[in-house]
């Protein structure tokens, strides 16, 4: 019934907690899950999941936060991408936010090894016909230019793809499906402050949304602070269910659908 986007179940909190969180999932209905790759060192282990289980998949990226770590060159990033259950590119994108406090005061212009790195991504994922996952935080007019830069304007030879865990404003998720992406929401959506995110969730339309967890972050209200899991999905279900004024079935059979549109190789 519902589909979890996007998840990092390779991460540390949650060793051990396999059988727990795939009987977690089916209890909620949550039938699938796309498995996030952040770097090329845990991209074995992600992959190893989703072939492992017949309703996980992966993708293969390097976060564009991650620095010290391999620096993923385009072969390196097509061949992962070939591998059985990798299905999208990604996380990829850019991030500026905090820069001074988290950079050690670097500027927007000492990034460009964010923006190269971005740049290798979208080509492999051209490349290979396999969508993107956008990651972007305070940084969506270079994120919007650079997809335009390198072509990926909703027509052909554009591999398309996700802005995933929207935080963005109106006019940005305007300019994203503008270029054909889809438009992700997570436990975010449940929060007090988030009403300019749930704005956003009322205008999107059904058929260019997805809904995530991001998890083990961004629990969703009434588990906000708690490790998250896939199987708190259906929470930013009912929640655009609720903006929508729509039965929550209506919602989990629509990003259901729009996950096997957007990533066609699941169906493979």
């Amino acid at each position: 019934m519902f589909t979890d986007s996007h998840c990092h179940l390779t991460f540390p909190e949650f060793a051990d907690q396999m059988p727990a969180i795939r009987a977690a999932m089916a209890a909620a209905q949550v039938d699938r899950a796309l498995c996030i790759c952040t770097k090329l060192e845990e991209f074995d282990d992600v992959q190893a999941l989703a072939a492992r289980y017949d309703n996980f998949w992966a993708s293969v990226g390097v976060h564009p936060d991650n620095e010290d770590i391999a620096e993923p060159t385009l072969d390196d990033l097509v061949r992962r991408a070939a591998l059985p259950k990798v299905v999208a590119i990604g996380e990829t994108g850019l991030d500026y936010y905090q820069m001074e406090e988290r950079k050690g005061g670097r500027t927007i212009a000492d990034m460009e090894w964010q923006r190269e790195r971005f740049r290798v991504h979208i080509r492999a994922a051209q490349q290979t016909g396999k969508p993107l996952v956008i990651h972007t935080r305070e940084a969506s007019a270079d994120t919007l230019a650079i997809l335009k830069e390198e072509g990926e304007d909703g027509t052909g030879g554009a591999a398309g793809g996700v802005f995933h865990c929207f935080t963005e404003t109106a006019e940005v998720a305007r300019a994203a499906l503008d270029l054909g992406f889809y438009i992700s929401f997570s436990g975010i959506l449940t929060f007090k402050k988030a009403q300019d995110i749930r704005d956003v969730a009322t205008f999107v339309p059904l058929d260019r949304m997805l809904i995530e967890t991001d998890s083990p972050y961004l629990a969703p209200v009434p588990y906000r602070g708690k490790t998250n899991n896939p199987s708190y999905v259906p929470f930013v279900a009912r929640q655009i269910a609720e903006l929508r004024q729509i039965p929550v079935e209506a919602v989990a059979q629509a990003t259901s659908t729009n996950f096997e549109t957007l990533f066609s190789s699941v169906n493979a």
